[in-house]
Formats: C-alpha cells, sequence, structure tokens
C-alpha cells in the first residue's frame, strides 16, 4: 500500500481535524462538538475508505471467577467486505463443546447478523447512535497516545449499544478505547455484559485490538470472554 494512499484515506479526518482546533489550540478544553465532530470522521474514514480485511481473533472463556484455566477457547479467521458484511473459518478450538457451542458460537453468529450491509450502521460509535459529552479532565495518556474522554449513552437499547466512556485520540478522533455496559440483555437467561474494548491504529483506522465481556446468567454463572486480535490485513477502496 503506498503512501500517497494513505493519506488520502486519511484526509478527511485531517481536514476537520485541523478546522475543528484552529482557533482553539490553545484553550484548556475544547468543546464536545468539536470532538464529536472529530470521531464522526474518523469513523466515516473507515467505513468510506476500507473495503475489506481478514484479521486472526484468539476467543477465550473463563468462568467461576477463575481466569487462570480457561474452559474453552476458539482461534477464527475473520473476513470483512463491506458488500457482504463478516464471515468466520474457525482454525482451531479446544474445552467445553457446550461452551463453545452455546457462547462462542452465538458470539458469532450475533457477529455476522451485527455486521450486515442496512444493520451495522446502527452500531457504529458516532453521533447518530450514541449522545455524546466530554468528560472533564483534558488530555489523558493512555495506550501511548494522547485522549479525550467522552460520556456515551445510546439512543436506543440493545445488547450491541453501550453505556460508559469513549476515549479517543485528540488528535483526529481515532477511537482508542470502549468501556462500559450493555443496555438490554441479550438473552433472558443472562444480564447485560460489563464490555471493554481496545483499539490500536492499523493504516491510519482505529481496529480492534482486544475485548472483554464479563455477564452472569442462570445457567452458567459469571463468564468472562477475552478476544485478541492479530495480523490484520486491510485492503482499501479504490481511489476516486
Amino acid at each position: 500500500m503506498t503512501s500517497s494512499r494513505r493519506v488520502g484515506a486519511a484526509g478527511a479526518v485531517a481536514a476537520v481535524c485541523v478546522m475543528a482546533f484552529s482557533g482553539a489550540a490553545t484553550a484548556q478544553q475544547p468543546d464536545s462538538a468539536s470532538i464529536i465532530r472529530l470521531v464522526d470522521a474518523a469513523v466515516k474514514a473507515r467505513v468510506d475508505h476500507v473495503a475489506a480485511y481478514t484479521v486472526t481473533e484468539h476467543y477465550t472463556v473463563y468462568r467461576s471467577h477463575d481466569e487462570t484455566h480457561p474452559v474453552a477457547e476458539m482461534a477464527v479467521k475473520t473476513e470483512y467486505r463491506k458488500e457482504t458484511g463478516k464471515s468466520y473459518t474457525i482454525l482451531s478450538q479446544s474445552g467445553s463443546e457446550f461452551i463453545r457451542n452455546h457462547v462462542l458460537k452465538t458470539v458469532l453468529d450475533r457477529e455476522k447478523t451485527l455486521n450486515l450491509p442496512g444493520i451495522r450502521e446502527a452500531s457504529w460509535l458516532t453521533s447518530a447512535n450514541y449522545e455524546m459529552k466530554l468528560k472533564p479532565g483534558g488530555i489523558q495518556r493512555l495506550d501511548g497516545r494522547d485522549c479525550l474522554a467522552l460520556a456515551i449513552t445510546p439512543r436506543r437499547k440493545a445488547a450491541n449499544m453501550i453505556e460508559g466512556t469513549l476515549w479517543v485520540d485528540a488528535r483526529n478522533g481515532e477511537i482508542v478505547r470502549l468501556e462500559g455496559s450493555a443496555t438490554q440483555s441479550p438473552s433472558i437467561f443472562t444480564g447485560p455484559a460489563q464490555v471493554m474494548r481496545q483499539y490500536v491504529s492499523v493504516n491510519g483506522f482505529g481496529m480492534a485490538t482486544q475485548a472483554r465481556a464479563v455477564s452472569d446468567s442462570f445457567l452458567l454463572g459469571q463468564t468472562v470472554v477475552t478476544i485478541d486480535y492479530r495480523d490484520y490485513q486491510i485492503q482499501l477502496s479504490p481511489a476516486r
């Protein structure tokens, strides 16, 4: 991938970044509206320019407050295409067959549905789907990046909609970390999950690198699912 294409792909974000902070660079705390515009522009740039990607995801499940001995694991190759959404190929799996079938495969099936064209737009971390408000405190150093924290509240309740805190890169609005609680349970058998996701910049776009979800259910008790994302290969849309 040439550097000129990467620069072009991030051009919209850079332009908004300059406009948002011009005349306010010396302010102690930028205003919410400027930061929200940056976040929306960063998400739009990712949506517009990432045509496809592959990534290896490693899922681990822990139970009964024991995060030393996993009860099930699964490695999958995930392929995303803008036109069709996500597909999964299981590379390896071990541990409880019940947990793999009723927890991990359920997670994969739900992700497939949520990433279908026409559906995935409702899950984006943008001001169209979330009320956002800049938290006090100014710049915070997080994962080696200067970040600002936003309080986010979904505009609708769903198992994949998170109420909590979103940290974004103060320069360009890229998502760095998300922490909070799902606003709805995925089923009548479990409570809303407590969620954490970390992101890394890949080719100038924020991509998930780690995730963790903690939930309680009548059937399984406390369940912790962690996901590690490795080896992103990103295909950009042709330059226009």
